[in-house]
């Protein structure tokens, strides 16, 4: 698609055309093209939002699922405690927990729980 086509998609999409909007969405996701995305889940689409999600995902993008699963994004948190948890990464399941995700804490109490058994002084 030119940039004509799509800065047409992008009018017709702003002015509420659905169809337009899906189009934005899947043409951004196939381009792995994240401030599109940003920009329509930032206004409020719950496709673009997951599209979004699936892509930081891909990426290991921590930074983005973060910034997403802070605006409360549920979806956007469940990765991010999986990718933590993945990378042991205790200060970031530590700051999910502390702001009260349960999985993280479950998380974050296994690897508590493994490292004691591990090391038992």
């Amino acid at each position: 698609m030119t940039e004509p086509d799509l800065e047409s998609l992008r009018e017709r999409a702003a002015s509420g055309d659905r169809d337009a909007v899906d189009q934005l969405v899947e043409l951004a996701g196939e381009r792995g093209d994240l401030t599109e995305l940003r920009s329509l889940a930032d206004g409020g689409n719950t496709d673009a939002a997951a599209q979004l999600v699936e892509l930081a995902s891909e990426r290991g993008d921590m930074d983005e699922l973060r910034r997403l699963a802070d605006g409360g994004d549920r979806d956007a948190a469940d990765q991010l405690v999986e990718l933590a948890a993945e990378r042991v990464d205790v200060a970031e399941l530590r700051r999910l927990a502390d702001g009260g995700n349960r999985d993280a804490a479950d998380v974050l109490a296994d690897l508590t729980d493994e490292a004691e058994a591990e090391d038992p002084e």
